[in-house]
């Protein structure tokens, strides 16, 4: 099935972007130096600012960014082609970076480079012991600047690196399930690709079974204004319809529609010229059917929408539950009592009410009661509202607690007028809990004994420092919803927006049958209330499919009677009809372009798609509320095999994706590494610290993982967590390319020398604790690396009394911001503009201005200097040590490049050296005449002469081997000076060497 999906997903893929064809043919680079303007722009007009900033481009430049999404029947399949070109000789990493709704799921990413293809994979995630300290972990949904309203978004991430004068194209696929809020569905392409674009376009075709009766597009949304809520809360209320994102086109009739967006860099730049162009936002509904709604039939698969209008507003029981305590003051109490005075105002006469404050005291409203909604009870709230305090802890048992009592004593007191209204607690909270009950299965416990089952749950996170997955189980486990609003969000009007979402229930206790014994493995089908503007989704399989009618029931409680509807449904009309309208969306049927909105078979089978999706999201859910660890693990297995079975990227999968090979010069390898089994891990980024750790388990928002697979040191299996944007590598076992310098082992140095074709090799005896000068150029490139010895005893018949191994190595990095890297056999400390701590058993990789960290699990460290400077330090662990083994590193200079003439350390000092080698009795080589024993082999360097022997050394953890001339003696004449002047005072010791550059 997965060659099916990835040969279907090229196929799309080429024709949404006939590009791909010639991507790869030779490249002249003349012409892409200069970027491709739309025909009607004249070069001229070309701001020299934009010409200026597009020659300046050092990293690969994104020649076509291209997102084509197709609705159907609000089901949408996006697909996003970036193609990179490396201008420069050299190879050079191209990063893509993309934003996704954080309802959607990854269905397949594939590379093209240097004309190869990489498809992808998706496994299940392998169960990890949780690691590590740091409290609980939280994925990171959004990075400081692109908080984003309603839907949220994720990153997902990939580097690869793109060799000298080529094209690499990078393809995504996901799909979402549009939800239904406030009477419109909101579809959100974000558009970051963090540098002007060449060829830049956005296509949305929506193909509906029912009319369009709703279509707007927003203006470009810059994703930190929240103004998702705000707009669609409003959007009655504004006379004046907004203006259209610049060279936005809409083509559309009764059941189709395709808006077009395809900004010129000239227009790009107008906008911004950081390539951070916000969100491109479409918001659009469909004419309602009367009765039990619209439902389509594919392929023995169906899909109901129910969404009925026009009926009477439910009276509602509510209870607003709100922290108090000292974290809310400033801003977020102030955003909350703005809300709260206008919700105030949008009370109906039939509802009843009232307010619980919390932090380390509770405060109610009106004891023992809800009150109706009067002129005199709103006035009075009004001032209880303005006269909440933020003070003390944070009581969370307590407040839900109390509210939940509140309304409970209520709905007891007289349970037959309650019958037909609907009951819901509104809890709101900044923090965790402080006071109190402090755990949270505790707290969800004494909620769920509270409840009863009698009303929902609805649960408001404000900020960074809450306990969001406490949030949601307790939404969960109390038939509400969970909502989060970030930091720098304007949490006021959010809060009216979510609170008209829920505000106008029309129905409650909904039930949806089906024939009996003709459906199977249907998806949730009963719900605890339908709120205005919503949508009620459900799917199933056809256990029959040659049958003629379906026969559907609806049983429902509106604010006054029990509504019963019903009908049979025609299943060879509905299937047929479904059929039309996904091969219009295939034609791209009234947009006059018939390649414009094509999807494939994919679309083909939407309907099960939707069935898969929904499945998929139910089996996270259910994991979530398991209170059993069996219930757990059922429910796990289940959403897995759902999600392996449509490709989807899920928190329980991983998506494998083979890397190319790069070697030393920058080159792809000839050969295509095959796919090795990798375990996967979730790495999550703290919130408290940015400190990594692995999770057991991850929940429903957790952060979904990519690998990629590809051969050390240039291909190893890289795994992309879309919420923290880290790539995680493993490695492949084959030979290793980079240089052979390095020291390694007891320890043994190796030096390569290219230009004169020879490789020497040395042994330094250290003393235990001594810090040793390994490279040194702070002055020039601001890099120096220095090696801390350890001891341990000689094995059994060695001549030596002691070894001596690398625990420590640091690397200290001057430009352009100074930064520290600890690097030991058991983690990697970075202590830069943050302080972050890196297991060296986990598998990520992180970025800072110009360097960047990776880690391989028990394998390798590189670091990567501005892209000319890399080591790499091979970690070497044993599970069973010997008396003599301890656990060690060893450093290798991949990538010299960056270090300047002058650099200097017991391996900097022979980067750019040159040296001969002759004997100490003529003229003739070491390997010219071996008939003489007396003649021995002399090493010529900086004018002195160092006697050698040939030897062979093994290097990178024994897998491969070289011969070098051997200079005995502690590298007596080899190196410059005597071992003690590259012993230095401490760790991070930048001193320059003490006889100047390259002394003898």
């Amino acid at each position: 099935m997965d060659m099916d999906v990835n040969m279907l997903f090229l196929t799309l893929l080429m024709c949404y972007n006939p590009y791909v064809f010639g991507l790869f043919e030779d490249i002249n680079i003349e012409e892409d130096l200069s970027p491709d303007f739309d025909v009607d722009i004249s070069p001229r007009r070309v701001p020299r600012q934009v010409k200026s900033m597009l020659t300046k481009e050092t990293k690969p430049h994104i020649q076509e960014l291209s997102v084509k999404t197709t609705i159907i029947s609000r089901y949408a399949f996006t697909a996003v082609s970036c193609t990179m070109l490396n201008r420069h000789s050299a190879a050079a990493e191209g990063v893509f970076q993309f934003l996704i709704p954080k309802n959607a799921y990854v269905s397949n990413f594939t590379m093209i480079i240097g004309g190869r293809v990489y498809p992808s994979e998706v496994r299940p995630k392998e169960k990890k012991v949780k690691q590590g300290k740091g409290g609980e972990a939280k994925p990171k949904n959004k990075e400081k600047g692109e908080q984003s309203s309603e839907p949220e978004v994720e990153v997902f991430r990939m580097g690869a690196s793109i060799p000298g004068r080529n094209r690499a194209m990078f393809m995504l696929t996901y799909e979402e399930l549009l939800q239904r809020r406030l009477g419109r569905y909101e579809h959100v392409t974000s558009l970051r690709p963090l540098q002007l674009v060449s060829r830049l376009s956005v296509d949305v075709t929506i193909v509906d079974h029912s009319t369009i009766t709703h279509l707007e597009v927003l203006p470009l949304r810059n994703g930190k204004s929240n103004t998702a809520v705000a707009s669609g809360a409003s959007a009655a209320k504004t006379p004046a319809k907004p203006a259209l994102p610049v060279s936005t086109v809409i083509k559309q009739n009764k059941t189709f529609c395709r808006i077009t967006f395809s900004p010129n860099i000239v227009q790009q730049a107008k906008i911004t010229t950081s390539g951070m162009l916000g969100e491109f936002v479409v918001h659009y509904d469909v004419e309602r059917e009367l009765g039990i709604g619209d439902i389509q039939v594919l392929n023995g698969h169906f899909v109901h929408y129910f969404a009925p209008k026009d009926l009477p507003v439910v009276p509602k029981n509510v209870v607003f539950v709100i922290d108090t305590s000292a974290s809310m003051l400033g801003t977020k109490i102030r955003q909350t009592k703005d809300a709260l005075f206008t919700i105030l105002r949008d009370l109906r006469p039939d509802d009843r009410f009232n307010f619980v404050s919390f932090s380390n005291r509770i405060k109610v409203w009106q004891p023992n009661r809800l009150v109706p909604v009067t002129p005199l009870n709103v006035r009075d709230a009004k001032k209880f509202i303005y006269m909440l305090q933020p003070t003390g802890g944070t009581d969370i048992n307590g407040g839900i607690q109390t509210g939940s009592s509140l309304l409970s004593d209520y709905l007891n007191a007289d349970p037959d007028a309650n019958h037909h209204s609907v009951s819901l607690i509104i809890f709101l909270t900044d923090g965790r809990p402080t006071v109190g009950e402090l755990q949270s299965p505790s707290i969800l416990s004494n909620a769920r004994t509270a409840v009863k089952e009698q009303f929902c749950v609805f649960t408001i996170g404000m900020g960074n420092d809450v306990d969001y997955r406490l949030l949601e189980r307790m939404a969960l486990e109390n038939c509400g919803m969970m909502r989060r609003i970030h930091e720098d969000s304007d949490a006021s009007t959010m809060l009216k927006g979510f609170y008209d979402e829920i505000g106008t229930p029309l129905l409650s206790d909904i039930r949806v049958n089906y024939t009996e014994d003709s459906v199977q493995y249907v998806t949730q089908h009963l719900f605890t209330n339908y709120f205005n503007g919503s949508e009620i989704v459900i799917a199933g399989k056809l256990t029959n499919q040659s049958a003629d009618s379906l026969h559907v029931q609806v049983t429902a409680s509106n604010s006054d009677k029990s509504i019963v509807l019903e009908t049979d449904v025609a299943l060879r009309q509905r299937e047929v009809e479904t059929e039309r309208h996904v091969k219009e969306a295939a034609a791209g049927v009234g947009s006059g372009d018939t390649g414009a909105g094509t999807t494939g078979s994919v679309a083909d089978d939407f309907v099960e798609r939707v069935w898969g999706f929904l499945s998929v999201k139910e089996g996270l859910r259910s994991r979530l509320k398991s209170q059993t660890s069996k219930e757990r693990e059922g429910h796990t297995q289940q959403a897995t095999d759902l999600s392996l079975t449509y490709h989807f990227l899920t928190p329980l999968t991983s998506l494998v994706v083979e890397k190319p090979q790069m070697l030393a010069d920058g080159t792809m390898a000839e050969d295509t590494p095959t796919p090795t089994p990798v375990t996967t891990e979730t790495n999550k980024k703290a919130a408290s610290a940015n400190e990594l750790s692995d999770e057991t388990e991850g929940e429903e928002d957790t952060a979904q993982s990519l690998h990629l697979k590809k051969d050390q040191p240039g291909g190893q299996s890289s795994r992309i967590t879309k919420t923290t944007g880290k790539v995680v590598k493993r490695p492949v076992q084959k030979s290793i390319t980079i240089s052979k310098t390095s020291a390694d082992g007891d320890p043994h140095f190796v030096v390569e020398f290219p230009l004169s074709k020879l490789t020497v090799c040395f042994n330094i005896n250290g003393e235990p604790g001594h810090i040793l000068r390994m490279v040194s150029d702070h002055k020039h490139s601001g890099v120096t690396v220095n090696g801390k010895l350890i001891g341990a005893p000689a094995p059994a018949g060695s001549h030596k009394q002691q070894r001596t191994y690398f625990s420590t190595i640091t690397i200290v990095v001057n430009r352009p911001k100074r930064s520290y890297i600890e690097v030991t056999p058991k983690k990697v400390i970075l202590d830069g503009q943050d302080r972050l701590v890196l297991s060296c058993d986990t598998t990520v990789s992180v970025e800072s201005g110009g360097l960047v960290v990776t880690i391989v699990g028990k394998s390798t460290v590189t670091v990567t200097i501005g892209g000319t400077i890399s080591f790499v330090i091979l970690v070497h662990q044993y599970k069973n040590p010997a008396p003599h083994q301890r656990n060690h590193l060893g450093f290798y200079i991949s990538n010299s490049k960056g270090l300047s003439h002058d650099c200097h350390g017991l391996l900097g000092q022979f980067l750019y050296e040159e040296v001969g080698l002759a004997e100490l009795s003529g003229n003739a080589t070491a390997t010219g005449d071996n008939s003489t024993s007396a003649r021995s082999p002399i090493l010529k360097v900086k004018g002195r002469s160092v006697p050698v022997v040939q030897k062979t050394r093994r290097i990178y953890s024994g897998r491969q081997s070289v011969d070098c001339w051997f200079a005995r003696n502690n590298a007596a004449k080899l190196i410059d000076g005597q071992y003690e002047d590259y012993v230095v005072s401490h760790l991070f010791d930048t001193g320059d060497w003490p006889h100047g550059s390259n002394g003898a």
